[in-house]
């Protein structure tokens, strides 16, 4: 094995490993010795020559994902560690009650950060894992995180597939190929959530597919849509559609300015109804919709993708959740149910409530919480990593002034 890089961070730079946060940036190197290259097992100290943890490095902004604090201190990162981890991963979604099946056969195996693997995201679908990669040094170990996958599911794993193509630098892939399918194969995949049906492309769909984080949402709206005029903006797959027009729903209109969603979004809900003329699908822009509508709705459900990834766009993403939450706000019945959403990791709840409220102020309607939504037990939060908490929602009732 090749030597360990040691990485000595600048006198004060050590605060934010002290309290276990797993990034280490480029800007609080103060020197490095031994071999620098993307994915080699780097060992971090402070300035006074103490011991921190380690990590992959990679040439970043980014430039150490910490995978062990002190005083842990692996030698190596082999085919045993990504077993070790990918294991306490599984075991937390087993005691969650998600790897039976009972429920739901598609979660979230890997949350990067949350399950202490940062950069790492892996997905399940009824036997087919999705990875996504987000560091290029940890690409490094994709091998090794697939055999460790497939001692896990053993025979119940039907397919490993490699989504990183989405998520790492093009100029990674400038002298290689993505993996695609390391294992198996899989064209489309039929899932259930629920008893709700839904089909997943693997490999053309957004993210890994689906979006898993807002199941016990979807599940939550179907409270609120018997009987109602229900508009659902971004549908993606229609996965609060389908939800809604099984709870009872009068009518429900999905909205994507995407055709393939609108597409995705039709053979789910046939999926679910032999026929039904209570949901029509319309691909158009979100607020131009809102701004032309043409009839009132009972519930609308507002789960646009994330205005702001970097802090430098965040008040030109603020501005964009307040008029889309103000157009739906003039669209609503009185006494209707908004359900808003934001992905953005640098917008907090706090922030995006108070968006919502100057929105409201604008439109001059009196709303209440009734709830307030994250992200369910397969998307954890590590507490040393705030960062991770990005999906926030709120369901509001909407009144009159």
């Amino acid at each position: 094995m090749s030597k360990s890089l040691k990485i000595i961070l600048k006198s004060g730079k050590d605060d934010a490993l002290r309290r276990y946060h797993p990034w280490v940036f480029s800007g609080a190197i103060k020197k490095m010795e031994g071999p620098a290259y993307d994915g080699c097992h780097t060992e971090i100290f402070s300035n006074k020559d103490q011991y921190l943890g380690c990590g992959i490095y990679q040439d970043a902004t980014i430039a150490v994902r910490i995978l062990a604090f002190a005083p842990d201190r692996p030698a190596s990162f082999e085919s045993a560690f990504w077993e070790e981890k990918l294991h306490a991963a599984f075991r937390l979604r087993e005691i969650s009650g998600l790897t039976n099946g009972s429920q739901t056969n598609m979660y979230r195996l890997v949350h990067g950060e949350g399950d202490h693997l940062p950069g790492l995201i892996i997905d399940h679908y009824d036997g087919h894992l999705v990875i996504q990669i987000h560091a290029t040094g940890l690409y490094r170990f994709i091998d090794e995180i697939a055999e460790a996958l497939k001692k896990i599911y053993g025979s119940k794993l039907r397919s490993i597939y490699d989504k990183s193509r989405e998520t790492l630098p093009a100029a990674f892939w400038s002298d290689k190929e993505p993996r695609g399918f390391i294992s198996g194969e899989a064209d489309g995949v039929e899932v259930s959530e629920y008893s709700h049906r839904f089909m997943i492309d693997i490999r053309k769909g957004q993210k890994t597919g689906f979006f898993i984080d807002q199941r016990e949402n979807r599940r939550l709206l179907a409270h609120y849509a018997e009987g109602k005029n229900v508009l659902n903006t971004f549908c993606y797959t229609g996965g609060f559609s389908v939800y809604a027009l099984k709870a009872g729903a009068s009518h429900v209109t999905s909205l994507d300015s995407s055709a393939r969603a609108i597409e995705l979004t039709e053979k789910n809900v046939a999926l679910n109804f032999s026929e039904t003329d209570k949901h029509r699908s319309v691909t158009s822009d979100a607020m131009g919709f809102l701004k032309g509508h043409d009839e009132d709705y009972d519930v609308i459900i507002l789960d646009p993708p994330a205005y702001a990834k970097h802090q430098h766009v965040k008040h030109n993403a603020l501005q964009g959740y307040k008029r889309l939450n103000l157009e739906a706000l003039k669209a609503i019945k009185e006494g209707g149910i908004i359900f808003t959403f934001s992905c953005s990791q640098v917008v907090d709840m706090q922030l995006f409530r108070s968006t919502i409220m100057a929105a409201a102020i604008l439109a001059g309607r009196k709303i209440r919480i009734l709830h307030q939504l994250g992200q369910p037990a397969d998307h954890p939060v590590n507490i040393f990593h705030p960062e991770g908490q990005y999906l926030k929602g709120l369901v509001l009732a909407v009144g009159s002034l």
